[in-house]
């Protein structure tokens, strides 16, 4: 099916894979569609599960079976092919970079995932039967993770060393990210028109509660909930001329009518919260587990790509089951994967 540096993916390990991809689709009885046989027997079996068409529809035709057998196929051939060929790609690269993986460390990563997954025995016989995996086919998944985790672990090492320097550079260009605004708890009834707001500022003025008004007046449901409550709007959040004029009110001070593209605001400021800045030392910790990750991330960008291309470039794959991962293989697409076919962990 295909090379990889020399090391055979065979027909063998294709098959097998491709029948535990067929029953993680999660349908009963799911086989591999056969492109061999014309893909008869999944024809047959789709159109025993095809419903009868509605009166005066069309009959599904076979031809339009065989269309979808045929799509079914592809996914599961390109997933399984992928599947295999990371298979050895990572333990090309794990001998490459000389990093190794005990029996014991496999066993116990494989007791532990089980007894998560499987409380019960049973529950993992009955995982066993109706997947299609053998115990083989998981500790060595379980490897590769494992391999996979010491590679991640190998690139990344150092790369959280992070300099004062560079956590005060941060901090100087992204000040405004340590920053909180001024906020304001406000008190509100919005009005559809400048009449209602008239009548509801002066309802305040003459001494009506907050809530009675609101109750009456306000088509804003949020604040007409809460006697007309508005807790802590930060400056710039809100429409440009209530903003403007909450925020040059006086606090207590009966605000109002203020025409916005909502309706007629009247309004009271009734507690203020200061504008605040984090200091360096505030912010250092913060900006330190950023740096680390931006650091780790790119690090690791870096080596997947040379990673993917150095290996793509060491597989060859036989006609009919080529797929983006190949040297001769078609250009990577993004392309519609079976839910669950190519089963994750153990």
């Amino acid at each position: 099916m295909a090379t990889v540096d020399g090391e055979a993916v065979n027909k063998d390990q294709f098959n097998h894979w491709m029948a535990v991809a067929a029953k993680s689709t999660g349908q009963p009885n799911a086989a591999v569609p056969d492109p061999d046989a014309d893909y008869k027997k999944c024809i047959a079996a789709k159109r025993k599960s095809t419903p009868a068409p509605a009166k005066g529809q069309p009959k599904v035709t076979d031809e339009q079976l065989k269309t979808q057998c045929k799509q079914e196929y592809d996914q599961l051939r390109n997933q399984v092919m992928q599947l295999l060929i990371s298979f050895q790609w990572i333990q090309g690269e794990a001998e490459t970079m000389d990093v190794k993986v005990t029996d014991a460390e496999v066993k116990k990563s494989f007791d532990e995932q089980k007894k998560q997954s499987f409380p019960k025995e049973e529950d993992y016989k009955k995982f066993i039967q109706t997947s299609g995996q053998t115990e083989a086919d998981i500790l060595q998944r379980v490897k590769l993770d494992l391999l996979s985790n010491k590679i991640r672990d190998k690139v990344v090492k150092g790369k959280d060393n992070v300099s004062d320097k560079a956590i005060q550079d941060f901090y100087n260009k992204n000040k405004a990210r340590f920053a909180q605004p001024e906020k304001r708890d406000l008190r509100v009834v919005l009005t559809k028109g400048k009449a209602e707001a008239d009548k509801a500022k002066a309802a305040l003025d003459g001494g009506d509660s907050w809530t009675a008004v609101a109750k009456k007046y306000s088509i804003d449901d949020t604040s007409k909930a809460s006697g007309g409550k508005l807790p802590a709007q930060a400056k710039g959040t809100l429409d440009k001329e209530l903003d403007e004029a909450v925020f040059s009110a006086k606090k207590g001070e009966l605000v109002g009518p203020v025409k916005t593209q909502y309706g007629y605001y009247v309004f009271t400021v009734t507690n203020v919260t200061a504008a605040s800045q984090q200091t360096l030392a505030e912010a250092k910790e913060t900006i330190k587990q950023t740096l680390q990750s931006q650091n780790q991330q790119k690090a690791l960008d870096g080596f997947v790509k040379d990673f993917t291309a150095r290996w793509k470039e060491k597989t060859e794959c036989s006609e009919g089951y080529k797929t983006s991962d190949c040297k001769n293989g078609p250009k990577a697409t993004p392309t519609p994967s079976v839910q669950g076919a190519v089963p994750e962990g153990s």
